[in-house]
């Protein structure tokens, strides 16, 4: 009787140690490294202190390192107004301003459209009015008016006096011009041409220059970028 009492005492003990705890079952299935050499299955070893320690000692580095950034993050200074301050002394930017339309339709001459109509693209090789359905009523009728050049004789032409004569004037075309508290016109702009680039300075205190410029290469029609 005590042999059967005493066998069974140690099968029931050896049946609910072979039992996994909750804690081992859940350190088991964990995806956290070491949890499970933590709470292995059987007795406790030293192996189980040793990842005892190293994962607490990474917790406590990892807290101590999202700590001392969130307090870096809270302490960095940032601007969340911006104040307007006018300076009394500027420093004139250099600006270019290319205009596509390098040239004023209503200021050609008989003579232009002779001798740059095929330029312009307004006539073609045998100076006719190219696709003439295509054009709106004035736009043809000046066009018929000037490119008639039945017993015309042509004149000297020059791509340098075009330019100048033709191209966009800069009293016309600035409305308004404040620089340093002072007004200013198109008086206080030097034209300077180089070729057939037209440009317009203004030359500040500091040496730098504003510029408009209106051209075309002479050839390809496009626009031509000029840097001040």
């Amino acid at each position: 009787m005590d042999l059967k009492e005493s066998c069974g005492s140690e099968g029931s003990h050896e049946s609910s140690s072979l039992h996994p705890s909750s804690w081992q079952a859940f350190s088991h299935t964990s995806t956290l490294h070491g949890l499970r050499f933590i709470f292995p299955y059987g007795r406790p070893t030293p192996r189980r202190l040793l990842w005892a320690a190293a994962l607490l000692a990474c917790l406590g580095l990892l807290a101590m390192e999202s700590a001392e950034r969130l307090a870096y993050f809270l302490s960095y200074p940032h601007v969340t107004s911006v104040d307007a301050v006018m300076s009394s002394s500027l420093v004139f930017p250099a600006v270019t301003v290319c205009n596509l339309n390098a040239y004023r339709f209503s200021r050609l001459s008989r003579n232009d459209l002779y001798h740059a109509g095929e330029l312009l693209a307004l006539l073609d090789v045998h100076l006719r009015i190219p696709e003439p359905q295509l054009a709106e009523p004035h736009v043809l009728a000046f066009l018929t008016d000037k490119a008639n050049f039945t017993a015309y004789r042509p004149k000297s032409f020059s791509m340098r006096e075009f330019t100048e004569r033709v191209g966009h004037d800069l009293k016309e075309m600035m409305l308004y011009c404040r620089y340093q508290g002072q007004e200013c016109s198109h008086k206080d702009f030097k034209i300077v041409s180089l070729l057939i680039v037209s440009l317009s300075l203004l030359r500040s205190g500091m040496g730098h220059i504003c510029c408009y410029c209106s051209a075309v290469e002479s050839l390809t029609q496009k626009a031509l970028s000029v840097k001040c």
